[in-house]
């Protein structure tokens, strides 16, 4: 069968594939427009694409031969999930193989912010550091610290466990109780305004819905202490962009560390002029042990589907 991909993904998922199907590549270095992806879906069995591609009910009502598609991605908010089980198509994602390099990350992001690391890493770079002084570069303690997670399915769960080392008080918000949580690190659930309110250091780790959107807006951000710091590893749209600028502005936070974009890949202008904002290219899960088991599992999912088979990490099995 034929399949197209949306973008060169690494080679062990493309090894996979090509030794069953035959694999077209979107030949850009760039998110393809929806009339590109409609163009090169044609005359395909399978599509397999990335977070950042629309593929809505135009695009898989374009293609009458399509019977699968693999999302290189955990998250599925950009496919027309209703659409393609009303067709019959299964959809699949890739979840848990990047749950350890996004918390990673969420961890990185907030060192950079309460160390200042990329700000000092300018600062001397320029040729500004004359000397260790008693008031250069003052951040802040990780350490017996108050940490706020919004959100603990893997990831979330993933990113608290790894604060063991550092003595903090951990409170979670989550529609569900976390028994790992409240068993290894003796966290406590709490309400959204209860958890901004006490967090020193607050991280999302929650996926986009309707109910999430915006979940982070201006009275949220004004209930946050001057000294807090706010990550996001999981999707832009879950924070009020605008509201983030003017509460940057007014230096109503310490500092806040975005690996993801309300307008992907679009940032509003504000956020790069804050030195204590910390600016990632959407690269949490990009270790090359991540990527290359998300081209393997996307793959695995693929192969499944396109013999009639439940893929592996099907999101819409009810259709079989």
């Amino acid at each position: 069968m034929k399949i197209f991909i949306t973008r060169n993904i690494p080679k062990p998922g493309l090894e996979i594939l090509r030794k069953k199907h035959t694999v077209k590549i979107f030949p850009y270095n760039r998110v393809p427009t929806k009339k590109e992806i409609i163009s090169g879906l044609k005359g395909n069995d399978g599509l397999l694409c990335l977070l950042s591609d629309p593929i809505d009910s135009d695009v898989i009502q374009s293609e009458p031969k399509l019977r699968m598609i693999a999302s290189y991605a955990v998250g599925y908010d950009n496919i027309d999930v209703k659409e393609a089980t009303k067709l019959g198509i299964p959809v699949s994602n890739t979840p848990g193989v990047l749950t350890e390099a996004t918390a990673e990350m969420a961890w990185a992001l907030l060192f950079s912010v309460a160390r200042r690391i990329v700000e000092g890493d300018k600062f001397t770079r320029e040729g500004k550091f004359k000397g260790w002084a008693p008031m250069l570069m003052l951040g802040q303690d990780i350490g017996n610290k108050t940490l706020g997670i919004i959100g603990v399915g893997r990831i979330g769960t993933a990113f608290a466990l790894k604060s063991k080392g550092f003595n903090m008080e951990i409170l979670y918000y989550s529609r569900n109780k976390n028994s790992i949580l409240e068993k290894e690190l003796n966290a406590k659930k709490v309400e959204l305004g209860e958890l901004l309110k006490k967090s020193d250091y607050i991280s999302l780790h929650v996926p986009l819905t309707d109910k999430t959107y915006h979940l982070i807006g201006e009275k949220e951000l004004n209930l946050m202490k001057k000294t807090a710091i706010l990550v996001n590893t999981s999707r832009g749209p879950i924070i009020d962009e605008k509201a983030l600028v003017k509460i940057l502005k007014e230096k109503k936070i310490f500092g806040a560390a975005l690996d993801v974009y309300e307008n992907e890949p679009e940032i509003s202008e504000g956020l790069k002029k804050f030195d204590n904002v910390v600016l990632q290219p959407h690269s949490a899960s990009a270790t090359i042990e991540s990527r290359n088991n998300m081209s393997i599992m996307a793959a695995e999912n693929m192969i499944a589907g396109l013999k009639g088979e439940i893929p592996p990490n099907c999101i819409n099995p009810e259709i079989f």
